[in-house]
């Protein structure tokens, strides 16, 4: 089994289903960070069966919202001084601003660079959000 170090400051995302730790990594572009990451996959795990891990070492700083909306069972841990300090549970976030376009391709956030768009939970079992500016329920599915 390959043995990775723990780490003594920064964050591991934990309970990533299995497969979906790259498309983490490549959606919260983790590639250009400079510091140590380790993308751990197909990890055996009792309570999952098999499940992804990603290690940044002298990092904090995650965008629990894309976290939330990829994959809710996710858990991501503070660490200092080789401790976990925080553990923080996600769930699929009521409020997204900018993470993903609205479906109506006549929604001002379409046209205008310069509006962010913003949308409220619609239905969580759905995964779809409401626009704020045009009221179109758009279904999200990150890939």
């Amino acid at each position: 089994m390959i043995e990775v170090a723990s780490i003594r400051r920064g964050l591991v995302v934990d309970h990533i289903t299995a497969g979906k730790g790259l498309l983490i990594f490549n959606k919260l572009n983790m590639a250009s960070l400079n510091c140590p990451v380790v993308l751990l996959m197909n990890v055996p795990s009792q309570r999952m069966g098999r499940k992804d891990i990603i290690k940044v070492e002298n990092f904090t700083e995650i965008d629990t919202a894309m976290l939330g909306l990829i994959d809710t069972k996710v858990t991501v841990n503070i660490i200092e001084n080789e401790h976990v300090v925080e553990k923080i549970k996600l769930a699929i976030p009521h409020e997204v601003k900018g993470l993903f376009p609205c479906g109506n391709p006549r929604c001002v956030t379409n046209i205008d660079a310069y509006v962010t768009p913003t949308f409220h939970l619609h239905d969580e079992a759905n995964c779809s959000y409401t626009c704020e500016y045009c009221e179109e329920i758009t279904k999200v599915e990150i890939r």
